[in-house]
């Protein structure tokens, strides 16, 4: 149902391509999830019930609009307007990154919380959204990249294995202006980050990447949208992900649009997963839409395995221990994810948490 801003209420119009998802801001103009609408069918709402609390609740729109984010749920709606809106601004060329941490303390409910990551014209920085501890979030993150702008978002979700956390992240990308956007999710109970991109400038590019090491009754879900709407556009799509133990549950949507003024587009999506053992699975959709046949190429893949006995053996018999040979495997398949992070600490980091997640 198609949604109409601020509006209180649903149309009967239907929804024929992803654009035309419902947005508000308003968190009344939503229905409660369903399992049987496709943006929620693959979650445990008995899981995610205290986000919803005080849903019921929630009165009139609070917040101002914004020209570039548009709530699609009612997680994102209620934190839209119960959520504190913080500006992060990059402004000329920063070699450090700017870190910002939520340090969960398990006390508080429900948190909600807003964030503007404002890479201005020509500019190039790196921002690092950190998560940790006990907590049940709602976030939204805005992202707007200016023209001739090179911004770097990396979101490191390393939470206690009861946390919740639903986030959106929505971007607009300008001319000639890059994004690269990277979600790591390595700790929580479910985890839902959902990366929205718009190529809205002619040569604008993006890279969204993505990695999940799922442990058993962890689900980490992500509903990955790229849009190509200006010409000569630029898009690449690569999420993978390791599960092991009971209910280890991994969830990858992807889904790209390429729009009718799109020409030139190049674009291409794909989903790995690896399953270490039994009891856990991964679901991946790809879907592409394309409204222009002139375009340079367009494409996608997705594919998920049991782990390779072959490859361990080879290892085995050439003296490599049997723990050391499966993180061995392992790392290597995480390793395309994780060598595109900025920064060799952070890679050094994320190298040995997955070491301690196979430790588990």
């Amino acid at each position: 149902m198609a949604v109409q801003p601020g509006a209180g209420g649903a149309s009967l119009a239907p929804v024929q391509t992803r654009d035309e998802r419902p947005w508000s801001y308003v968190p009344s103009a939503f229905s409660a999830p369903d399992r049987h609408d496709p943006a929620w069918q693959f979650l445990d709402l008995d899981r995610l019930a205290p986000l919803l609390d005080g849903a019921t609740d929630a009165a009139g729109e609070q917040n101002a609009p914004s020209a570039t984010f548009r709530p699609e749920d009612i997680l994102s709606a209620l934190a839209w307007q119960q959520g504190d809106h913080e500006p992060i601004v990059i402004d000329g060329e920063q070699a450090e990154p700017v870190v910002a941490v939520v340090e969960g303390t398990g006390l508080e409910p429900v948190v909600a919380r807003n964030v503007r990551i404002e890479a201005r014209p020509h500019s190039s920085g790196t921002v690092v959204l950190e998560y940790r501890g006990s907590a049940s979030l709602r976030e939204n993150v805005e992202i707007i990249v200016g023209d001739g702008a090179h911004l770097t978002v990396v979101s490191l979700q390393q939470w206690a294995d009861d946390a919740l956390h639903a986030a959106a992240h929505q971007a607009v990308v300008g001319r000639d202006a890059s994004l690269k956007h990277v979600v790591v999710s390595l700790g929580g109970g479910v985890v839902r980050i959902n990366p929205s991109v718009r190529l809205a400038g002619d040569g604008a590019e993006t890279q969204l990447l993505g990695l999940a090491f799922a442990d058993a009754g962890q689900h980490f879900e992500s509903q990955v949208f790229l849009h190509h709407e200006g010409r000569r556009t630029k898009g690449n799509v690569t999420y993978k992900g390791a599960l092991q133990g009971a209910g280890a549950r991994t969830v990858w949507i992807g889904d790209v649009l390429i729009g009718p003024d799109a020409v030139g587009t190049d674009s291409y999506e794909q989903n790995r997963n690896l399953v270490l053992t039994e009891g856990a699975r991964a679901d991946s959709i790809p879907n592409l839409e394309i409204k222009t046949g002139d375009i340079q190429g367009a494409g996608h893949a997705s594919a998920t395995g049991r782990f390779d006995d072959e490859q361990l053996f080879y290892l085995r018999a050439r003296g490599i221990p049997e723990d050391e040979a499966r993180r061995l495997v392992v790392i290597g398949f995480l390793a395309e994810i994780i060598q595109q992070l900025p920064g060799e600490a952070l890679r050094e980091r994320l190298f040995e948490a997955v070491a301690q997640e196979l430790s588990r």
